[in-house]
């Protein structure tokens, strides 16, 4: 005769003793996945409440607060229930719902209201929200209201309206982070950039016109084309109000390393850049700089190091937004199939610049 296990819809527990634990181990209760693991003594494995594996015997299996406390104990992790990975839809979906509320807030919310509502502890939920976003909340809350102090301070009457309606409750937090953010004070981006002097230059090599600009914190582009004036053009367009200085001697120096990126891009450069994007981007940007010279990967591999293997689409957004190139290397990143596919800058550059690498 076949035995039917009664599985519990999600709940909120309590789980604090050992008999409530047992008890929703016995159901498979999914609602006390994250509140505590359990481990198996005859198995040497550890599980979330809800795996389907065969109920183990009581007197077999010990309790734990946390996934380290387990493996500390020396368990490993099931490959069925995969405890160690915070990739169930219940996560999933409580790590979205973090995520509008942050971004709808008038103010951040604390973390223990955060943790609160998508029923977990603070700590459980500070590591499922690392994990799934590559940043804590404090940096995920930081990056959108900066999102939204860049798109609002081209609209907004005045500055000041931009950073409250971003959800910055005071000026002066939103100034201590604004050169961070936006590479020059937020008065000067509202404006297309016054103030601000971007030195520039444009030269020859070997793949075409290259124009390098950079301001004093570091290179800020470095575009590739047929023809210096489209470039310059590009720039203006991005700070229509800068001080835009033709480079002197000692920006030859910056224009120099550049040119030697472009010649020889396996060698790779020590340039300072001073490039700003969303969270994400700068999260795809970074991982483009750790690919090796001379060797490639695609759009699916950096979704997967991200831990968001369904954001394909938007990782290629993100290589497309390079404002670099060559410094972060979006040349690098192929499709699947090893095709080449799309380049800012133009597939046969991109090919050549893989060229010169694999030599």
């Amino acid at each position: 005769m076949t035995t039917m296990t009664l599985i519990r819809p999600a709940t909120t527990g309590p789980y604090e003793t050992d008999a409530q634990r047992w008890e929703a181990v016995q159901h498979r209760e999914r609602g006390a996945d994250g509140k505590f693991y359990y481990s198996v003594a005859t198995t040497g494995v550890y599980c979330r409440p809800s795996c389907a594996a065969r109920l183990a015997l009581r007197k077999n299996v010990r309790f734990h607060d946390t996934r380290e406390d387990a493996e500390r104990a020396g368990f490993r992790p099931c490959k069925r229930c995969k405890p160690d990975r915070p990739d169930d839809a219940g996560h999933a979906a409580a790590i979205a719902a973090a995520c509008r509320a942050i971004a709808e807030a008038e103010e951040m919310p604390s973390l223990d209201e955060l943790a609160m509502s998508a029923g977990l502890s603070r700590f459980h939920f500070h590591r499922l929200f690392k994990a799934a976003t590559g940043v804590t909340p404090r940096q995920y809350a930081a990056a959108h209201r900066a999102e939204r102090v860049r798109d609002d301070l081209l609209n907004s009457a005045t500055v000041t309206q931009a950073i409250y309606d971003a959800g910055f409750n005071s000026s002066g937090r939103f100034y201590e982070a604004a050169p961070s953010r936006l590479g020059m004070r937020p008065s000067a981006y509202a404006k297309g950039g016054e103030g601000a002097t971007i030195r520039f230059a444009v030269c020859q090599t070997s793949l075409g016109a290259m124009l390098v600009a950079a301001t004093d914190k570091g290179v800020c582009a470095m575009t590739l084309g047929d023809a210096p004036e489209p470039l310059v053009r590009g720039l203006q367009d991005r700070f229509p109000n800068a001080s835009l200085v033709g480079g002197d001697k000692d920006f030859e120096a910056v224009v120099a390393k550049a040119v030697g990126l472009v010649e020889a891009p396996a060698v790779g450069t020590d340039l300072p850049l001073d490039v700003r994007g969303t969270a994400f981007q700068e999260r795809v940007w970074q991982a483009l700089r750790a690919v090796p010279a001379g060797t490639t990967t695609s759009y699916a591999e950096i979704a997967r190091r991200l831990g968001k293997p369904g954001a394909v689409r938007a990782v290629a957004q993100a290589c497309a937004a390079n404002p670099v190139a060559i410094a972060i290397p979006c040349h690098r990143v192929v499709r699947t199939d090893g095709d080449v596919s799309g380049y800012r800058w133009g597939v046969e550059r991109k090919r050549e610049l893989l060229r010169r690498e694999a030599r």
